[in-house]
């Protein structure tokens, strides 16, 4: 397996995760509900340490980790920003099990076969935490 191919899926994952970070920033400055707060604030730290794990993985290859999320995805989050925010809890978790589908949809289309069994490995359990946030968020909703 080619570590440059393997670095640039791992780079464009790795935007998606800046994406979701960015995201639970905004859902966090959105609730008031101190509980619901503490687990956004839990589920965006969680993508904080797979941003790490996976800089870090990109640098073991030899590569340069991207440090954020790139134009085209900044330009997708002004664009979800214009369309407005829910006014309540149960939106705004709705918003951000949607948003968690839409990256986990994503990072499998970009993963798909290119990676070393290793960093395959790392981004599998990565996927596997993030459909435990669905779970997580569901169970938020009233």
């Amino acid at each position: 397996m080619n570590n440059e191919v393997v670095i640039k899926e791992l780079n464009a994952y790795l935007k998606g995760e800046y994406m979701a970070i960015h995201s639970y920033e905004q859902f966090i400055e959105q609730v008031t509900e101190p509980s619901v707060r503490t687990e956004l604030q839990r589920i965006q730290q969680e993508h904080k340490e797979h941003a790490a794990k996976i800089a870090e993985r990109i640098q073991d290859l030899g590569g340069r980790a991207v440090n954020d999320n790139g134009v085209r995805l900044s330009m997708m989050e002004g664009m979800m920003r214009l369309k407005g925010t829910p006014d309540t809890v149960d939106g705004i978790l709705k918003n951000a099990i949607k948003g968690q589908e839409m990256g986990m949809q994503k990072t499998e289309e970009i993963v798909r076969g290119d990676l070393d069994p290793e960093s395959k490995k790392m981004v599998a359990e990565n996927l596997d935490e993030d459909r435990e946030h669905i779970n997580q968020l569901n169970n938020l909703i009233q």
